[in-house]
C-alpha cells in the first residue's frame, strides 16, 4: 500500500511539473509568411500606414508600401486595422537569473566578489522561466541578461526569450562588463539625512586600480592566468561595451572620467538620472544613455514632479542616443517595458520616436542593430502584431508574435489566469 501511494504522489508531482513547464519553443520558420495591411512602426522612426512586409527563413524579405507591385508568396496574414512592431528590446535585466526574489533558492545573478566580471550570466541563464515567459505577451522578445551586486558584477549576454536552453537563446554572446560606481553621499540613518561619503576616493582608487591591472595584464607577453583581468580585455580592443551605472551629476563625470583615460572605447550609462545636467558633456563623449524607467517617483523634494516621466525626452531633446531599461529590482516589471515608453509620448516626445527607445536606439546602444531592433530588409523577422498601440497598456493586445520568423506562443501563466476569471465573471 505504500509503494502505491508513492507512486500516485510521484505521478502526481511529474504531472504538476509538466503543467507548470514553459511551452515549448517554436520550430524553425518553414514557409514564407506576408503582412498585409497594417501598420508598420518601422523602430527607427518611421511609420508605413499600409505595409507589406515578408519573411523568409526568418529574415524580412520585403519591408513596404503595400501598394508595391511585388509577388506576395506564403501564408497571408490580413493586417488591416493592426499594427505591426519590431520586438521590444529589455536592457540591464536578472531574466532568466531570479525567479522569486524571496526565495533564495531561485535567485543566481549574484556572485561572491566585488571585482568579478569573469562570471558570465549566459551560462546560468533559464530559458523555461516563467518570468521570461511572461514578457512575449507585451512584446519584449529580446533582452540583455545581466548579472547584479557587486562593484563589477559581471558579463552580460543577450538572447531572445523563446528557447530550450541558453544556447538556443543567445543572440550576442558576452556583449558587456557592468560597472556600478560609488556614491558619492550615502544616506546616514542615524541623522536621517544624506552625509558625504567619506571612502569616496578610495572607492575610485580600487576601481581604477583594477582596470589598470588588468589593462597591464592583456599588454604582458608572458602572463599567468587571471580569470578577472581577462574578462576585462574586451573593453580595450572595443569588442566589449562598459556598462556604467550612475546617477549623480558627479559620479557620471568621474566614471566617464576615468573610463576615458583608462582608454575604454565603448562606454554606456545606465540610470543617468542627473545626466539632462550634462548632456554637453556626455555629447562630446559621445556617451549613450540607457535611462531609468519612468514610472517611479522624483529622488529629491525640490525637483520637477514629473522628471522621471519627461527625463528620456530632455536626454532625446539634447541629441543623445537613448534608450529605457527597467531599474525596478522586480524582474517581472520588465514587461511594462513599452508603457514607459509610452509615458514619454505623453510628455511630448513623438510616438514614434518613443517607440526607438526600447527598439532600434537600444538596438544600437546594445550593438545588435544589423539584425534586431527595426523592421528592415534584410534583418531579422522579429516582430508582433498588436491589435493597437503596443505603448498603451490598454490597446497592447498582441495577436501575433515572431522570433527569427518562428510562430511563438504568446501563452503565459498570466493569460491562463485571466481567460479563466474572465470566463467566470462573463457568465455572471
Amino acid at each position: 500500500m505504500k509503494i502505491y501511494n508513492k507512486i500516485i504522489v510521484l505521478v502526481g508531482l511529474l504531472c504538476g511539473s509538466f503543467s507548470w513547464a514553459q511551452q515549448t519553443p517554436a520550430p524553425a520558420q518553414k514557409e514564407a509568411i506576408v503582412i498585409e495591411g497594417a501598420t508598420a512602426h518601422l523602430g527607427n522612426g518611421k511609420i508605413i500606414e499600409n505595409s507589406l512586409i515578408m519573411f523568409e527563413g526568418g529574415t524580412l524579405t520585403f519591408v513596404g508600401d503595400a501598394k508595391m507591385k511585388i509577388a506576395r508568396k506564403g501564408k497571408k496574414i490580413d493586417g488591416t486595422g493592426k499594427h505591426v512592431y519590431p520586438g521590444f528590446i529589455a536592457p540591464t535585466k536578472a531574466l532568466g537569473l531570479t525567479e522569486i526574489n524571496a526565495v533564495r533558492a531561485s535567485k543566481d545573478e549574484d556572485e561572491i566578489g566585488e571585482f568579478i566580471p569573469h562570471v558570465r550570466s549566459l551560462i546560468a541563464y533559464n530559458a523555461e522561466s516563467k518570468v521570461v515567459e511572461s514578457m512575449r505577451p507585451n512584446g519584449v522578445l529580446i533582452a540583455q541578461i545581466t548579472p547584479q551586486g557587486g562593484e563589477i558584477s559581471g558579463t552580460s549576454s543577450i538572447v531572445q526569450l523563446d528557447a530550450w536552453n541558453w544556447e538556443d537563446a543567445a543572440v550576442k554572446v558576452d556583449d558587456g562588463i557592468h560597472l556600478h560606481w560609488p556614491n558619492s553621499f550615502r544616506y546616514n540613518r542615524a541623522a536621517s539625512a544624506y552625509k558625504p561619503n567619506e571612502n569616496y576616493q578610495k572607492e575610485i582608487t580600487k576601481i581604477r586600480s583594477f582596470i589598470q591591472n588588468s589593462k597591464a595584464y592583456g599588454e604582458t607577453v608572458s602572463k599567468e592566468e587571471n580569470a578577472p583581468f581577462k574578462a576585462m580585455q574586451g573593453l580595450f580592443n572595443g569588442s566589449q561595451n562598459l556598462y556604467v551605472y550612475a546617477n549623480g551629476e558627479k559620479e557620471i563625470i568621474d566614471a566617464i572620467t576615468l573610463a576615458k583615460h583608462e582608454n575604454i572605447k565603448n562606454i554606456v550609462l545606465v540610470g543617468g538620472y542627473e545626466a539632462y545636467k550634462i548632456t554637453d558633456f556626455l555629447k562630446q563623449n559621445s556617451i549613450p544613455v540607457l535611462v531609468q524607467a519612468t514610472h517611479s517617483r522624483p529622488k529629491s523634494e525640490d525637483e520637477d514632479y514629473d522628471l522621471p516621466y519627461k527625463l528620456p525626452k530632455l536626454l532625446s531633446d539634447a541629441g543623445l542616443l537613448v534608450g529605457i531599461q527597467n531599474a525596478d529590482s522586480e524582474n517581472f516589471q520588465t514587461r511594462n517595458l513599452p508603457f514607459y515608453a509610452g509615458q514619454v509620448a505623453g510628455q511630448g516626445l513623438d510616438k514614434e520616436v518613443a517607440l526607438s527607445l526600447i527598439t532600434g536606439n537600444t538596438a544600437k546602444i546594445l550593438g545588435i542593430a544589423d539584425t534586431y531592433g527595426t523592421l528592415e530588409t534584410g534583418k531579422s523577422a522579429t516582430l508582433f502584431i498588436s491589435e493597437g498601440d503596443a505603448l498603451d497598456m490598454r490597446t497592447n493586445v498582441l495577436i501575433k508574435a515572431f522570433i527569427d520568423g518562428r510562430d511563438i506562443s504568446l501563452e503565459s501563466h498570466q493569460t491562463e489566469l485571466w481567460k479563466r476569471y474572465m470566463g467566470k465573471y462573463e457568465s455572471e
